[in-house]
């Protein structure tokens, strides 16, 4: 009983320091209870940009912007390379007539593959007028010459007979260097045709071939994705900075020229000949050369699919 007895006083005594204690302990403030830290907001991931269109600002910075956007030159060039960079250089005329690839453009990619730590870097075409005449009156030779760019005349020799495996050019006579090359970067102006409706970046490539090529003509759509196919420019570069909207593919006349200041970039050949067109009002459907491009596997015509930007520097 006494045992009992004590225990309950005991217990008692206990709970009254308890109560005393929670007294004293309430009679201090509390600190507020840290809040949880909250998770830092992640930024979705770009979209990587595999098309782009630049408009306005000089030819040298919107090149330079277009090949910025698809993840700079060095994306498609790599150390050591020798690169062929191949613009349109056919025709007896200054650059403001829109018949040739405009120079600045063409410099800007001369620079920009040697800053990427290209071996060398040389510039060539196979012109419809004197060669000699085509290279310097266009502005090319000399823009290039000054951007580091080796630029060299096609002779006869250079030829070597290819076998195209095209489902129109099978056996061909092409420039030896464009085979050699380790990247070929295709730089087209946008321009009228006066056969082919509109001549651009699959066309362009008829350059680097000799040989009869009028016979081309014949089957034209065929014939350019047949090249496209078969030299793979792992980057193609439109100039349209200036566009040749009539009597093309020489013009001569400045009524004919449209100033549109815009350069596009792409590895998709097909993806700027259709955007391309558009320049011109017309729609890529309605060419069959982009329809074969997109059949044969080089390419997509829907232009503004995922990746497509445009920008503009004002």
């Amino acid at each position: 009983m006494l045992d009992r007895r004590k225990f309950l006083f005991g217990l008692a005594a206990g709970a009254a320091g308890l109560v005393v204690s929670r007294a004293k302990l309430n009679s201090f403030p509390v600190p507020p209870k840290a809040p949880k830290p909250s998770k830092p907001d992640i930024p979705a991931k770009a979209e990587p940009c595999t098309m782009s269109v630049v408009k306005g600002g000089s030819p040298e910075l919107a090149t330079r912007k277009a090949i910025e956007l698809i993840g700079g030159m060095g994306a498609f060039v790599s150390r050591g390379d020798v690169v062929l960079v191949k613009p349109n250089i056919g025709w007896d005329r200054v650059p403001e007539q829109a018949a040739n690839t405009n120079p600045a453009v063409v410099a800007a990619l001369v620079a920009m593959a040697l800053e990427a730590g290209a071996k060398k870097v040389f510039v060539a075409d196979n012109p419809c007028n004197d060669a000699r005449r085509t290279y310097k009156r266009s502005g090319i030779m000399d823009a290039a010459k000054g951007a580091g760019a080796e630029v060299r005349y096609i002779e006869d020799r250079n030829y070597v007979k290819t076998n195209l495996g095209g489902e129109v050019l099978k056996d061909w006579l092409v420039y030896r260097d464009a085979i050699e090359a380790d990247k070929i970067i295709n730089v087209p102006i946008a321009k009228h045709h006066g056969l082919g409706g509109i001549t651009l970046s699959m066309k362009n490539l008829m350059g680097v071939t000799g040989g009869a090529r009028n016979l081309m003509h014949q089957r034209l759509p065929e014939s350019v994705v047949d090249l496209a196919a078969f030299f793979k420019p792992q980057l193609t570069v439109l100039d349209a900075v200036r566009i040749l909207k009539a009597n093309g593919p020489q013009g001569g006349s400045m009524n004919d020229v449209v100033q549109l200041d815009t350069v596009a970039a792409s590895a998709d050949p097909v993806r700027i000949e259709a955007f391309g067109v558009t320049l011109f009002g017309k729609k890529p459907e309605n060419f069959s050369m982009i329809a074969l491009g997109e059949k044969r596997g080089l390419g997509t015509s829907d232009y503004k699919a995922r990746g497509f930007t445009e920008v503009s520097l004002g």
